[in-house]
């Protein structure tokens, strides 16, 4: 089966030791939970990395799939301008991607209609991959090409069946690919938090905390878009296309952390098949 697993992971930047300074060992358990689902995926020997991020451009009408060659990202507005990574991109991937999404109606558009550097969402992530990938002796920043894909406007129901087609794509590849659905849970946790509080915001994260501990994915498509907006959540839409992508394929869930120390949600969550 080509999806071999899929991580929901959070992405605060504080939490890279050049940026956080200190402040990540305010949320260890999530540091620890993110280094084991990164040494698992280069054990993995993956293919290729999907990642799903809400802070890759983003439309109200449409999903943009990068198709650039190459991402290059850094630190710098985040006071640590000499913490840089970059990844290589499947290309091919990525258009035939958008070219299956327009097939079936649903509108995709690549590098062409908005060009960016590597968001932080999607930073972090590879960040601990990276890290994973040099501690298992491996040269370069991350282990194989990388299709990132932004959210959208668009229904919880459309996030699914991007997700679907994602898995299409990926099976006519033959791409041995882990999924990462990169995404903060409520930022409302906290009155003294940077967002300050809702009282959406706790509930919000328990529920998703409760989703990715039974396994029932389809949780993630119950939420009132009201509460959720009002929750402030970041990462739902992009847990739905993961969701999407491996419905059907028989994965167990296990929820590996779950904090807030500083008023928004953090949660890691693996996905692993189970054949």
């Amino acid at each position: 089966m080509p999806i071999v697993a899929a991580y929901a992971v959070p992405h605060p930047p504080l939490i890279i030791p050049a940026v956080g300074r200190g402040q990540e060992l305010a949320i260890q358990d999530t540091v620890d939970a993110f280094q084991q689902i990164a040494r698992e995926t280069i054990a993995l020997e993956p293919e290729l990395l999907v990642v799903t991020s809400p802070h890759a451009p983003c439309f109200r009408d449409a999903f943009h799939i990068t198709t650039d060659a190459r991402l290059y990202g850094d630190m710098s507005r985040f006071r640590a301008p000499f913490e840089r990574l970059q990844a290589d991109c499947d290309v091919m991937f990525a258009r035939n991607l958008i070219k299956r999404m327009q097939d079936a109606g649903i509108l995709a558009v690549g590098s062409e209609a908005y060009r960016d550097a590597m968001d932080h969402a999607t930073y972090v992530a590879l960040y601990f991959l990276r890290e994973a990938y040099h501690e298992a002796g491996g040269e370069g920043d991350v282990p194989c090409p990388i299709v990132r894909i932004g959210l959208s406007g668009f229904s919880y129901e459309t996030h699914r069946q991007a997700g679907h087609l994602i898995a299409e794509e990926i099976e006519a590849s033959g791409k041995r690919t882990v999924f990462i659905g990169s995404g903060d849970l409520s930022h409302k946790l906290l009155e003294e938090g940077p967002y300050g509080f809702a009282p959406q915001g706790p509930v919000f994260d328990a529920k998703i905390g409760e989703i990715f501990s039974s396994g029932d994915l389809e949780g993630l498509f119950k939420f009132d878009e009201d509460f959720a907006d009002a929750a402030a959540e970041c990462g739902l839409r992009s847990f739905q296309m993961m969701a999407g992508a491996i419905e059907g394929l028989g994965f167990t869930s296990e929820l590996l952390s779950l904090e807030g120390p500083y008023g928004v949600g953090y949660g890691v969550a693996a996905l692993r098949s189970a054949s």
